[in-house]
């Protein structure tokens, strides 16, 4: 590495999804300083936050983790992975650093190793609500205790730096808790001297990998960082970055294309430009980053609200499918009537999504021809699971053989499993967003060093 550039690889769009070798060492050939890439996401909703536990399988994530240990170790450079677990609970960068531990010890690797957690302590977190430090993001309005108390675990998303400060201390491997996607890719940079501007807007291009290319699947990217920009180009020889597809990132989940905001102060591309080099590798320049007055958190909380039973049926039956709302619609008012003749007064919730209909966008979508066929997803939740399938095993009968109210005889409905019923477990939904006042952009975090040794 050379104190005017650095390279960053960034293998896949999260560990655990996979990559082929080869185009880590073509990120190695061109030069990396640094491996980056993410762990987690809120994607896939808040059980994984609520309950602790990742979304991804130990075997994929260990496949992934070895192929990068190894060539981090090769190249000496670092890694770092952020949002450890899915959810960056203290759960997820705990089982991230157990299957690293195994791997470095069965490679013979020595390297020092940070995990930085973020899971908070939720009497700080009442002591900064009576402080008035926590603010909401929109639509949620101010915080309130009860909400607070509600939930079961709550993460703060680290910015750069409590990654930069680990790597500083001397760290080879950096696996943590809950941060930005973005922060993984620019704390490296960020402490080697590049400018903001163009750190933060190759981290954002790059955050997800291949999504920046003309082959989402294709796997990885490189950036190199530079004085005045960066640019970008796609690991794999047979894919390529144009100017569009490497702007278009700045559509994804983002409120604003042009700016968008990180712990430390906001990122704003406003005056970017994007240009090709030749047919794979894109040039942007012009991005600024403006420091906030005040560093903030972004808090995460996940609570329990009350475990769920499922089933499924499809159906092919043309008159109830030219009439699928009424149905639906029947289906609901004759299940809540024989739950209360069966179980007497009950506390559940019913949602059934007609999927192949309207399951997705429900009353957005606009009207279409019949569907050739529907399946019918029938979701009971409950305040125990108990509840919830008792209420589901009435359903079983009507989502069998129910009739429109025009029918003079009785459909057959096929379930898709048996037993027709599904315990989901427990169910969590996200109760914060929410951002604390940071006292020190590291304070909200715990880090510890772990020297690996080869003869472990």
């Amino acid at each position: 590495m050379n104190d005017t550039t650095v390279g960053v690889l960034v293998p896949a769009g999260m560990i655990g999804a996979g990559f082929a070798p080869e185009t880590v060492e073509r990120g190695l050939a061109l030069g990396a300083d640094v491996i980056a890439v993410d762990g987690g996401s809120t994607d896939s909703g808040p059980y994984y936050l609520g309950s602790g536990t990742p979304k991804t399988s130990t075997a994929a994530v260990a496949r992934d983790l070895r192929l990068l240990l190894r060539a981090a170790a090769k190249a000496r450079i670092p890694l770092v992975i952020g949002s450890c677990g899915t959810s960056g609970a203290d759960s997820g960068v705990e089982w991230i650093a157990g299957i690293t531990e195994g791997i470095l010890a069965e490679e013979s690797l020595d390297l020092t190793v940070a995990t930085i957690y973020s899971e908070q302590d939720p009497a700080y977190l009442r002591q900064r609500l009576a402080e008035q430090a926590i603010h909401p993001l929109a639509p949620l309005g101010p915080l309130d205790r009860e909400t607070l108390d509600s939930c079961v675990r709550v993460v703060g998303m680290m910015g750069h730096e409590p990654i930069e400060e680990a790597l500083r201390a001397g760290a080879d491997v950096v696996l943590a808790g809950r941060a930005t996607d973005t922060a993984v890719v620019a704390a490296f940079a960020l402490m080697k001297g590049m400018p903001a501007g163009p750190t933060w807007h190759a981290a954002k291009i790059v955050e997800c990998g291949g999504q920046c290319t003309t082959n989402p699947r294709s796997g990885g990217v490189f950036a190199r960082i530079d004085r005045t920009g960066f640019t970008i180009e796609p690991l794999d020889p047979a894919v390529s970055c144009t100017p569009t597809s490497v702007a278009a990132h700045m559509l994804y989940e983002t409120a604003n294309p042009f700016r968008m905001r990180e712990p430390a102060g906001t990122l704003d591309v406003t005056q970017a430009t994007y240009a090709a080099v030749d047919d794979r590798i894109v040039r942007v320049e012009g991005s600024v980053f403006e420091p906030a007055g005040q560093h903030t958190v972004k808090l995460e909380g996940a609570r329990l609200t009350g475990y769920e039973t499922m089933s499924f049926t499809a159906i092919r039956d043309p008159h109830i499918l030219a009439n699928i709302e009424t149905w639906a619609a029947l289906l609901e008012k004759v299940l809540i009537d024989r739950v209360q003749q069966t179980l007497g007064e009950t506390d559940y919730q019913l949602d059934i999504r007609l999927y192949g209909h309207n399951a997705i966008l429900g009353a957005l979508d606009p009207a279409t021809t019949p569907a050739r066929e529907v399946g019918v997803m029938l979701l009971v939740r409950a305040a125990d699971q108990a509840s919830a399938t008792a209420v589901a095993k009435i359903a079983n009968p009507l989502m069998l053989h129910l009739p429109t109210p025009d029918m003079d005889y009785l459909p057959s409905l096929a379930f898709a499993t048996s037993p027709a019923e599904t315990e989901r477990g427990p169910i969590y939904e996200f109760a914060l967003n929410h951002v604390v006042d940071s006292e020190t952009p590291t304070a909200m975090f715990r880090t510890e060093l772990r020297k690996a040794s080869a003869d472990a």
